[in-house]
């Protein structure tokens, strides 16, 4: 009787110590998981203009920035805020350069062309964005147009200006 007594002791001790385990490693995956959030950009101008290998964004608007599950970031950062981001972090986007989609309504025709390149570097000139890019995929533009260019992912942990308190500032942090 008091083997089956210890065995049902031992047993009820080692689920209670999984489960203090798991109750202690669940913070742990999930401060993880937050540091884990890719943010995606957006920009858009009124017209480009592309030289060799530069693509101007004239009078561009705010940066938008968006994020997927598991927590849904997302906002816009003004063009010195931009800038700032480039090239501030351990990981920032002048150290590891992100690809990019460049989407153009070019004049007389019907679909936007697209072509993916890897966006070098990056200055502004009063409202324009200049990048130096090289082409990945496809041709570039013969002509301007209503644009917007879509860059990849960058982890958000590698911006240390985003942080919750910056999510209200320039958009919204939420797990909707």
């Amino acid at each position: 009787m008091l083997d089956k007594f210890q065995t049902r002791l031992t047993r009820r001790a080692g689920m209670a110590f999984l489960a203090a385990i798991s109750i202690i490693a669940l913070p742990a995956a999930t401060s993880t998981a937050a540091q884990e959030v890719e943010l995606l950009f957006v920009q858009s101008a009124p017209d480009i203009t592309v030289t060799n290998d530069q693509l101007r964004m004239k009078n561009v608007g705010p940066t938008l920035f968006f994020s997927d599950r598991p927590k849904r970031v997302a906002g816009h950062f003004k063009l010195d805020e931009w800038q700032k981001l480039w090239t501030q972090g351990g990981d920032s986007l002048q150290k590891n350069p992100p690809n990019a989609v460049l989407s153009v309504f070019e004049p007389g025709r019907k679909d936007p062309s697209e072509t993916a390149v890897e966006l070098l570097d990056m200055k502004s000139d009063g409202a324009d964005l200049v990048y130096s890019i090289k082409v990945l995929k496809g041709s570039l533009p013969a002509a301007g147009g209503q644009s917007s260019l879509f860059i990849d992912d960058m982890p958000m942990s590698s911006f240390e200006q985003v942080e919750q308190r910056d999510c209200y500032r320039h958009g919204m942090c939420t797990d909707y």
